[in-house]
């Protein structure tokens, strides 16, 4: 798919609202919504287990092209590696529902991983969309940090560049690695909160 094609058919630069459809909210400085889900290789997660630890969540839809952009070029191996050596706890997850664009079983899941070398400590899937409408998750990807005590300290787009084009990235603000690397060294994130931008979540 050419950049054109890509923006015409599926950019979504979402707003700053956090809100999902059911009302449920994902508001940095509360606490991040809980949920359980069960990841591509059948082992259930819950938020309340990895308490003490900093999460990042990250939605995923391997057929956008936002999302291949950073796949594509490395950039969220890169990160992924990075901060889950540093006792981050990386969940990607996939809010696609059966039949639409994105949607992975768990074997599909572990081979998608497998093929373009992610580093996440899990993929959950989440084939009715109930935790990323719980988080209000908008387009993929859509990235979330949470502290420690379960704490939401990020929400937003993984950098300040809504496009498609790998060669934006070396020019690109992370918001993600720079919140993270504000926390891990006892620091404030400057900025907690950005416009995510991607394809739209295909919820059901």
């Amino acid at each position: 798919m050419s950049r054109p094609l890509a923006f015409a058919a599926v950019v979504v630069v979402a707003g700053l609202s956090l809100c999902s459809p059911t009302g449920a909210q994902a508001l940095v400085g509360q606490p991040a919504p809980a949920f359980t889900a069960t990841d591509s290789s059948g082992q259930s997660h819950s938020l309340s287990a990895y308490k003490g630890k900093w999460v990042v969540l990250e939605w995923t839809n391997h057929g956008c092209p936002f999302v291949q952009k950073h796949y594509g070029s490395g950039n969220m191996q890169k990160l992924q590696q990075a901060y889950t050596q540093k006792g981050v706890v990386w969940l990607s997850l996939i809010s696609s529902a059966p039949g639409k664009q994105g949607y992975l079983d768990g074997a599909q899941a572990n081979a998608l991983n497998k093929e373009r070398g992610a580093h996440p400590s899990a993929v959950l899937l989440d084939p009715t969309g109930q935790v990323g409408r719980a988080y209000g998750a908008k387009t993929t990807p859509h990235m979330f940090v949470i502290d420690p005590q379960g704490t939401l300290v990020y929400a937003g787009g993984i950098d300040d560049t809504p496009s498609a084009d790998p060669a934006d990235i070396p020019k690109s603000r992370n918001f993600v690695s720079a919140a993270l690397d504000a926390v891990l060294a006892g620091k404030p994130v400057a900025t907690a909160t950005s416009t995510p931008y991607g394809c739209s979540v295909k919820y059901n």
